[in-house]
């Protein structure tokens, strides 16, 4: 049986209490890799939830503690010293905490995969990636991989979701739906803009967090708040997310940053729900005009085209997402590189483990 260690940051449980993309599909993915009989250890928060095994590193996540931590990095580290001490147990240890972890690859022969959730853009964490070239990294989309196309990459393998947990909704409802963060990146106040235009309210279920994200709340946001029209809900939980996308018209993804892959997408479509997007980072990728819903960078488009959304199957949105984004899809192909990644290193010797056999892989996400 192959043994994974499967490395979450925490900031969050697993699966997260509220907003948490990462930890979410850190969260499917024990799932899925627990169904295929992989032996899954989950270094995270001691307040997560998964079936599988795991080492509590901190007592809960750190974003919702309080008193608030100073130092989370000081936490990350000390995880990375228990990863490394159990390392020889493992396989293959699976990082999902960005380069924080990438120290690793210098202080174990067990070979180390990293995902990266993040944009890669940003020009002071450059020297961080191109720092560990003994690490074996798998990119979220193509796209994300654009600034940085010389680092290590194995693939990209897109993200699954387990359909069971969002409810297919049939029929549209009548506003329109932003879920996510209030942040310049994600352009909240470009979605009232478009609900304006298009005379259908908008409601807002979005996470702000600390200063920054205050600030923008109250200078692009918050005045064009008036409970009806525009309404701001909050942050929601994992359980509320299925029904206020499904009860929606459409989700509202403004975007305007190289997003790496955008999860709420599939999750609006695997409950029904086309999608408004601009054309940036991931989303020509994860999307196609006219059929998932509709992609244009100009915003009075994007609200014209809030009239022809009767055109766009909501069954059809759920069936890309099943062919495309399921959680299967996903564990498959994490299989597939954990078990290229022990063989070719070694580590995984016939006197202590049997692989695998090779599972019957979708093609798409392959890179």
């Amino acid at each position: 049986m192959l043994r994974v260690a499967m490395i979450s940051p925490l900031f969050e449980s697993v699966p997260p209490k509220l907003y948490g993309g990462t930890e979410r599909i850190v969260f499917q993915l024990c799932q899925g890799l627990t169904d295929q009989d992989v032996e899954v250890v989950l270094f995270a928060s001691g307040d997560s939830l998964v079936e599988c095994s795991m080492h509590a590193v901190i007592p809960e996540g750190l974003r919702l503690k309080q008193p608030p931590v100073n130092d989370s990095l000081a936490y990350h580290y000390k995880m990375m010293a228990q990863v490394a001490k159990q390392a020889p147990e493992f396989d293959v240890i699976h990082n999902h905490s960005d380069y924080w972890m990438f120290p690793l690859t210098e202080m174990t022969q067990t070979p180390i995969l990293s995902t990266l959730h993040g944009r890669l853009d940003l020009p002071d964490s450059h020297a961080a990636y191109c720092s560990f070239p003994k690490g074996h990294l798998i990119s979220i989309s193509d796209a994300q991989r654009k600034p940085l196309p010389d680092l290590p990459w194995l693939s990209t393998i897109y993200h699954g979701l387990d359909l069971e947990k969002f409810k297919f909704h049939p029929k549209p409802g009548q506003y329109l739906a932003f879920l996510g963060r209030i942040s310049e990146e994600k352009k909240p106040e470009w979605a009232i803009q478009i609900a304006k235009h298009a005379g259908v309210p908008l409601k807002i279920a979005a996470k702000i967090e600390g200063a920054l994200g205050q600030d923008y709340y109250s200078r692009l946001v918050k005045p064009h708040v008036d409970g009806k029209f525009i309404e701001y809900i909050g942050e929601i939980s994992e359980h509320e997310k299925s029904e206020f996308l499904g009860n929606a018209l459409a989700l509202v993804f403004p975007i305007d940053w190289p997003e790496p892959f955008g999860l709420v997408m599939i999750e609006a479509l695997a409950c029904g729900t086309p999608v408004l997007a601009r054309p940036y980072g991931s989303v020509p990728e994860i999307l196609k005009d006219g059929v998932t819903g509709f992609v244009h960078s100009d915003l009075e488009v994007l609200a014209q085209k809030v009239g022809r959304l009767s055109q766009i199957s909501r069954l059809e949105c759920r069936q890309w997402v099943n062919e495309r984004f399921s959680l299967q899809r996903m564990t498959e192909d994490y299989i597939d590189v954990y078990r290229k990644l022990a063989t070719t290193q070694g580590i995984a010797t016939h006197h202590r483990r049997n692989f695998l056999h090779p599972l019957k892989r979708a093609a798409f996400g392959d890179s």
